[in-house]
């Protein structure tokens, strides 16, 4: 016997309902104004706890926990839940605003810090959570002393750097209460070197600590151990990476990083090899303020941020608001919204046509370099003006200033580090400089 005929309508509507996906959710969430990358991260923990219409709260609570100006009617003028002292300076005739520094819009309680850019930047290099402090020495100490206090760090000898002011990696080391293993020789360092120090004390070691040469550079007969070997080794990999490339296939690098990038460490990259955090200043490559950032692993991150340090090395919410903004550019892919790498990507026609439009002074070709103690050695192609004898005091003393170099005899005023919408006032600066007698 044959059994009645199946309705296909029946079946179809008994049939579970496909959860929406990631992308469709994040995209008919467009009108909140967030990224487009905040907005899947919103989708995707939405999808996994089994509810897809919370998605647009879950989006707009990320959206509440931005910095953002904020009315302070508490009667406390400097309010440590909204930044003390009111971000700024007030412009006149417009109102003094504090900003929710530590300060939870949704519920009034308390907030921290790492809910803004933190949170964003660690989203941007695909890190589980990151940490602001003031500076690049700052992570690499705090970093060290919520992990490796106590302990011995093998750092290759090639690796023992010094940076500006004297920074030194043995002696931070030293500070943060763990001690220093050298490994390998100044130029040459294998795995082997590490496999053996780690093969004699495996308890004893807190973190395998790699540090980026990002102010000098070897070269010749030399050797390096990659992250992706050191975290075989088996303690969490720390790699100072430095300068702060976020990532080397950012949207305005997808043409693949200019050739004066290509070797620089990234955060993401570094993270997928293998390290358990990266540490980096924000003020270099990223593009950022001067603050420092530890990016990784979250229960790494987290002990960072419970040691007694964190506090003592925190940023201002004037850092943590420019730092946000830094980060929003990045997820919403905008490169030209970065000052550094609008310049970094000018062209040497663009530069050259806007030195022939000033109409003054005699148009050159120059070279920038990168400064910061990054990329050492490296000189960029680059045009501007350049003015007989050394014109630069009277430089400094035009309405707006303007700082210039000497070079062969000429003052060269480099048009790369110039904001396009300040060339009338460089050029109305050259003019002046040239009517007075050079120093």
């Amino acid at each position: 016997m044959t059994g009645p005929t199946p309705d296909p309508e029946r079946a179809m509507a008994a049939r579970p309902a496909r959860p929406p996906s990631v992308d469709a959710l994040a995209r008919s969430m467009a009108t909140t104004g967030l990224p487009h990358p905040v907005l899947v991260d919103a989708a995707r923990q939405a999808i996994a706890a089994g509810d897809p219409s919370t998605t647009r709260t879950r989006a707009e609570r990320i959206a509440r926990t931005l910095l953002r100006p904020v009315i302070n009617a508490t009667g406390v003028l400097l309010h440590t839940n909204l930044g003390r002292a009111p971000v700024g300076i007030a412009r006149r005739g417009e109102p003094a605003r504090y900003a929710n520094v530590e300060l939870d819009l949704e519920t009034g309680r308390r907030g921290s810090r790492s809910d803004h850019a933190a949170r964003l930047l660690a989203l941007a290099a695909g890190a589980q959570a990151a940490l602001v402090v003031n500076n690049g020495a700052s992570a690499v100490l705090l970093a060290l002393s919520a992990l490796a206090a106590g302990t011995r760090v093998p750092v290759s000898r090639g690796e023992l750097v010094e940076i500006g002011g004297g920074f030194r990696i043995p002696e931070v080391l030293a500070a943060s209460g763990a001690a220093l293993v050298e490994v390998g020789t100044t130029n040459r360092t294998r795995l082997a070197d590490y496999q053996e120090v780690v093969q004699d004390d495996p308890d004893g070691i807190g973190v395998v600590l790699k540090v980026h040469r990002s102010n000098y550079q070897m070269v010749g007969f030399t050797q390096d151990v990659a992250v992706r070997e050191l975290a075989t080794l088996g303690p969490p990999v720390v790699f100072d990476i430095g300068s702060g490339l976020l990532d080397e296939t950012t949207p305005w690098l997808r043409d693949g990083p200019p050739s004066w990038l290509r070797g620089e460490p990234a955060a993401r990259q570094a993270l997928e090899q293998g390290a358990a955090l990266v540490t980096f200043s924000a003020d270099k490559l990223l593009g950022g303020p001067q603050a420092g950032v530890i990016a990784g692993r979250r229960d790494l991150v987290q002990a960072c941020a419970r040691h007694p340090l964190a506090r003592a090395l925190r940023p201002g919410g004037l850092v943590l608001e420019i730092l946000q903004d830094t980060a929003l550019a990045y997820l919403r892919r905008d490169g030209d919204a970065i000052a550094f790498w609008r310049m970094a990507r000018l062209t040497l026609d663009d530069l050259l046509a806007r030195a022939e439009a000033a109409g003054v002074g005699e148009v050159v070709r120059c070279r920038s370099v990168p400064g910061g103690g990054t990329l050492p050695g490296l000189e960029i192609d680059s045009a501007g003006l350049a003015l007989p004898g050394d014109r630069t005091a009277a430089l400094r003393l035009a309405e707006v200033p303007v700082i210039a170099r000497v070079h062969g005899g000429r003052t060269i005023l480099d048009l790369r580090t110039v904001d396009p919408a300040d060339d009338a006032l460089v050029a109305d600066a050259a003019r002046a400089a040239l009517s007075t007698m050079p120093g």
